[in-house]
Parts: structure tokens; sequence; C-alpha cells
């Protein structure tokens, strides 16, 4: 519990300042130019293959709607700190994301299960885990994630969306009850999505945060 209130009242902190600031590039100070969109240091090989595909997806060009670096490391932070041991991601796209998710996953014993409609993105997200030596936490579901999640039965401590924006709030309202209390729920773009902006912020259940830098993150706690 006191893990939890003191990553909140970090968010809390981290999005007043961005607010207020207009920080847009990084924080003010990173010596020798680093940002938030810089790739973070490697603590150990597994970190290491992880972050050069992820480079290395950026570079080929292999980025269909997928997460900005600034989003990537929040979405890590997140999974790491939190303990998450089962994620669920709709909108696979080509693994970036995912694989910033195995970034904490392989620390913390967990699992992603990722849903993807198109068939090629859902490919070449497998060969991305394949070399970044995630596959095995990986689980990847192809088609209509709106049938396709009917499958999920079982609680899960992260939700994330990335997929089509006007699906955002069917997602929401039918997987909510299985993300656990306490647990997350993270939308991207969520500027762009202002009816699912409206259902997080008007639920008393729920407590949002909005992190601003890259694509616009929701975050949302599954109150207790």
């Amino acid at each position: 519990m006191k893990r939890r209130s003191a990553l909140f009242g970090f968010l809390a902190s981290l999005g007043a300042a961005w607010g207020q600031r207009g920080f847009r590039g990084g924080f003010r100070g990173w010596p020798g130019g680093a940002s938030a969109e810089s790739l973070p240091l490697a603590n150990s090989e597994k970190e290491k293959a992880i972050l050069a595909v992820i480079e290395e997806a950026w570079k080929t060009g292999a980025t269909y709607a997928n997460v900005p670096t600034a989003d990537g490391r929040m979405l890590r932070l997140l999974a790491e700190t939190s303990g998450a041991k089962q994620v669920v991601e709709i909108g696979t796209s080509t693994g970036i994301s995912g694989m910033w998710f195995c970034l904490a996953l392989h620390k913390t014993g967990g699992r992603l299960t990722t849903f993807e409609y198109d068939r090629g993105r859902a490919a070449t997200a497998r060969e991305h885990f394949r070399k970044a030596g995630v596959a095995p936490l990986v689980t990847i579901v192809e088609g209509d994630a709106h049938q396709t999640i009917s499958r999920l039965k079982d609680p899960f401590d992260i939700l994330f969306l990335d997929a089509d924006k006007e699906g955002y709030v069917d997602y929401l309202n039918r997987l909510l009850p299985l993300v656990r209390p306490g647990g997350l729920i993270l939308a991207h773009n969520i500027d762009m999505v202002p009816d699912y902006l409206r259902a997080v912020t008007t639920n008393p259940a729920l407590e949002t945060q909005l992190f601003r830098e890259g694509g616009g993150l929701g975050i949302t706690l599954k109150k207790l």
C-alpha cells in the first residue's frame, strides 16, 4: 500500500510539473543532452538485448503506431515498480511497447498477453520478441480484440490500451472487472479519446493522472 501511494504521489507531482512548465524535450538539467526520449542505460545483458531490438525497430522503420521512448520508459517504470505479474495489451503493433513491458516482466516473473488485429504487424512483433529474447514471456492473440478479449478470464495487474481509439470505452467497460484492485489501466494517445477520458475521470472507483510527454499517456488506478 505504501509503495503504491508513493508511486502515485510521484506521478501527481510529475504531471503537475510538466503541465505548469510545458516540458517537451525531457527534464532540464539532465547531463550530456540526455532526455526522456533517450534510451535508458542497460543494467544487464538481458536489458541490453531488449533495448538493442527496440532501437533497431525504430531505425528500420518498423514503428507503425508505436509508443515513443518517453512513454515506453514510463510503461516499464509502472510495470516494474508495481511488481506486475500479468499485463494485458490491446494493440501489439510491431512489439515496441511490449518490449518495454518485458524490461520489467523479466524481473517480476510476469507475462504479457497482447492482442493485434493485423497479421503482418503481429508477425513483425513476434520476430522482435524472438530477437530480444522475450518470446517466452509473451502471448500474441491475433484477430479483432473486441471479440478475442472474451478469452480473458483471470485477473491481471495492468491493462494497456493502444488500439482503435473508438474502442477504448468498450475495452475499459469489459476488462475493468478483471483488473485487480490496486491495478493500473494505461491508455495511449488519451487526448484523442474524450469519451474515454471522461469515463476514467468521472468514475469514483478510479484515479487518473495524465503523463503528456510523448503520445499522451493516461495512467489510471483502480482503487482498492
